[in-house]
């Protein structure tokens, strides 16, 4: 009995003992399970990549919010195509197929782009902030150029932690409980590191997330009041004015959804992490995957937030895939309508 048992044994690799269990699963459920993943991976891609050149080429996208878009788009389609593929695998086949210079590799891309995409939020957030709260300052002080340097900024940071994280990730053979077999790439800190991470890629950003928000969720309230109590004298002359504060309070709305499936997708994670730590890493490696993946489908949900909330989003995709946007001057069509 014991022998038939070791010889449904499989490993990784044929170092033995010091290889990874494989997982044998069905022929049918590894199919579907790709099936779906490849589904994922290809909707964040795309997605992602018609934000990208509807901002980029439509000149009248070209606003300070729209470029914090892109660069959050950029982030996230990086994941699409650099991260997702290689953890379908992983996930899948059980097994690290790829050598210990490749893991380093796509660890260090998973934390560059995951700070750079916290950091995109959190610039998105302060932008719709001085956008309602402060109009007088934002229209004067705002300017692309000035959002085009504070995403370079945000994305030095990101690489700065992301050497930081990486430089001080814990010695795996020194984490007692945890897996140390060879043919395996799991992001791993070390309990004091890990409270580190927490709270500057996760608990600060999102309190700081929440603050702003909240402050606009009143201001917005306010707005709306103001509008209501002098709609019978307002004149026709003041419609482009009321259609301009309309799009502000709708754009408010929109990138606040984004941030909220961000917390929903996230906070999952960052409590099985830290949980994880203390309890010497005994957190099932299935349940660590599903609240992985959580974090890589939010990748994936910003561009069908943008297609449900924003016409102009519908519009540009429509001439993406339509080859228009290949037209001369194409990229000063108008994209809004009278009531955006």
């Amino acid at each position: 009995m014991d022998l038939s048992e070791q010889q449904t044994v499989h490993y990784c690799s044929d170092s033995g003992n010091a290889s990874c269990f494989r997982e044998i699963r069905a022929t049918s459920v590894c199919v579907i399970l790709y099936l779906i993943s490849g589904a994922v991976v290809m909707i964040t891609i795309a997605g992602n990549l018609v934000v990208i050149i509807s901002i980029s080429h439509f000149k009248q996208l070209h606003t300070p919010t729209n470029l914090l878009v892109l660069s959050l788009a950029v982030a996230d389609l990086l994941v699409g195509a650099i991260v997702m593929p290689f953890t379908v695998i992983q996930s899948i086949e059980t097994c690290w197929d790829f050598g210990h210079i490749f893991c380093f590799f796509y660890t260090f891309c998973l934390v560059l782009l995951t700070s750079a995409s916290v950091n995109n939020l959190v610039l998105i957030a302060v932008d719709r902030y001085f956008a309602l709260c402060d109009p007088f300052f934002y229209s004067s002080k705002i300017t692309n150029n000035l959002t085009l340097l504070l995403i370079l900024f945000s994305w030095i940071i990101a690489l700065c932690y992301t050497v930081a994280v990486v430089y001080f990730k814990v010695n795996l053979e020194d984490a007692e409980g945890f897996n140390k077999c060879s043919n395996n790439c799991l992001f791993v800190l070390s309990p004091a590191w890990g409270l580190i991470d927490l709270m500057v890629s996760f608990l600060l950003p999102c309190f700081a997330m929440l603050c702003l928000y909240t402050r606009i969720f009143f201001v917005v309230k306010k707005h709306i009041r103001a509008i209501h109590s002098v709609t019978a004298q307002v004149g026709a002359n003041n419609g482009k004015q009321k259609v301009a504060s309309f799009s502000e309070r709708k754009a408010a709305k929109t990138l606040g959804i984004v941030v909220i499936v961000f917390f929903i997708c996230w906070v999952p994670y960052h409590i099985c992490t830290i949980i994880d730590s203390y309890m010497d890493y005994s957190v099932p490696s299935l349940l660590m995957y599903i609240f992985s993946w959580l974090i890589y489908i939010n990748s994936g949900m910003n561009p069908i937030i943008y297609a449900l909330f924003y016409p102009w989003f519908k519009k540009s995709s429509k001439l993406i895939i339509t080859l228009k946007i290949c037209s001369h001057a194409s990229s000063l069509i108008n994209l809004f309508s009278e009531s955006h």
